[in-house]
């Protein structure tokens, strides 16, 4: 990739890590002001209202990729960008500044869940409005490595929320944590997303965006970033749905639930757990461009395939030993298996789905149906977890994650290759009915 080419993706990469700091930072932090909320009783109980809170931001997604892939796709990539962390900004200082359930009952939950509520917005146009700008940013060559850097970047930002977990661990007292210290993170999501709509209003939109033109291989004028527009897509966008249903419920099964995981099921320390995750997402985000390079070489099925099968066969055997690790170094490397696995999915997953859509319904083609496949399972997973768990059948929710690997896996075996798509001559039904083609 050239030079330009780098620039936009490193602008679009930074923002993204902030948009994704702030989103995670909840999930890594809601052990420690689950019971600044809520009544004091039952911990499990506790988090439940918690990961329920977590669940509503993941609802409001779909409205936000509404909203902002309309946005993407009418007014350009930079000005959806530039939204949506204006909007985690102003989430992330709510959340810091929340009251507690000592001093204003429940109120500091509907505070939080505003919070959550925006933060759904955001994230709901930040994935699409990224995954499209990396896109097309980058050569049709090095697409798969390009658009890998998403979940770098959204890696990077829970690397640097557990780094910080980590930290604020070591240098404060567990009563100073779980009565203020949880705050801090927030404070500096705010901060960095300020930094971050700086330099977004300052860059550059991408050359597909720009030169794409009112022909039949784009949607253009009224139609642009539309409801109707994408109806015209509505194969591809279903397929964006059933794809995404396994590749996101392992993903926030090992990422944002494993930390939980091991401390309230494995029995790990808060603090070795939160080491575990630490490490595991270091080798996760090292990964992705590894596995984003060797599908622009081999194609994105065979990864999305691989992801699958491992997921669907693995997932079982993989979570119980993890409930039965009992130290740091088998938990590691049984997080780093799984992991690993879901490789396949996180390192592919956003240039596949920009490569189903025409220039001028990519961004909301992408956006609605991603937010929607993650608000019925990304979104509900930890809640779906606890909620076997609370039950005394925590097994049931392996084979819950298994189950949604297995039904995106007979999407992979059916689905075209997608990697020699040429971004300004996708039309509607090429990617359903085409065969895929070969590379040169």
């Amino acid at each position: 990739m050239g030079r330009e080419q780098w620039k936009k993706v490193l602008v679009g990469s930074a923002g993204n890590m902030v948009e994704w700091f702030d989103w995670f930072v909840y999930a890594s932090f809601a052990a420690y002001f689950a019971g600044s909320f809520f009544p004091s009783s039952n911990p499990t109980a506790q988090l439940m209202n918690t990961a329920g809170i977590f669940a509503v931001g993941f609802f409001m997604r779909p409205v936000g990729g509404w909203l902002l892939g309309r946005v993407g796709d009418r007014k350009g990539r930079k000005a959806a960008l530039t939204l949506t962390v204006t909007l985690m900004s102003a989430s992330a200082v709510l959340i810091a500044v929340a009251p507690t359930y000592a001093v204003a009952g429940y109120g500091g939950a509907v505070v939080l869940l505003i919070a959550r509520l925006l933060q759904g917005l955001s994230v709901g146009g930040e994935y699409a409005a990224s995954a499209t700008y990396l896109t097309e940013a980058s050569s049709p060559e090095k697409r798969g490595f390009a658009s890998s850097f998403q979940y770098v970047s959204m890696t990077a930002g829970q690397i640097v929320g557990l780094g910080l977990l980590i930290l604020l661990q070591r240098m404060m007292s567990d009563e100073a944590l779980h009565g203020w210290g949880w705050r801090i993170p927030f404070i500096i999501g705010a901060l960095g997303a300020a930094v971050i709509f700086y330099l977004r209003r300052n860059m550059l939109e991408t050359d597909v965006y720009e030169e794409s033109a009112d022909d039949d291989a784009t949607v253009g004028g009224d139609d642009k970033g539309t409801l109707k527009a994408l109806w015209a897509h509505k194969r591809e966008a279903f397929l964006v749905i059933a794809l995404t249903m396994g590749g996101t419920v392992a993903y926030y099964t090992y990422t944002t639930y494993l930390t939980k995981y091991l401390s309230n099921s494995a029995g790990l320390s808060k603090e070795t757990a939160t080491l575990v995750s630490f490490c595991a997402l270091v080798v996760f985000a090292c990964l992705q461009p590894v596995a984003g390079a060797l599908s622009d070489r081999i194609g994105r099925r065979p990864l999305l395939i691989t992801f699958a099968i491992g997921s669907t066969f693995l997932t079982v055997p993989i979570m119980t030993l993890l409930q039965h690790a009992g130290s740091f170094w088998p938990a590691l490397g049984l997080s780093l298996l799984a992991l690993v696995i879901v490789t396949g999915y996180t390192s592919i997953n956003a240039c596949v789905k920009a490569e189903l859509f025409p220039t001028g319904i990519r961004a909301l083609g992408v956006a609605l149906p991603y937010a929607i496949a993650n608000a019925l399972f990304g979104g509900t997973a930890e809640y779906v977890a606890l909620w076997f768990k609370d039950a005394g059948i925590e097994s049931g929710y392996y084979w819950y994650v298994a189950g949604c690997a297995a039904v995106s896996l007979i999407v992979y075996l059916s689905m075209r290759e997608t990697r020699d798509i040429d971004l300004n001559k996708v039309k509607t039904g090429d990617t359903a009915t085409e065969p895929a083609k070969q590379a040169a």
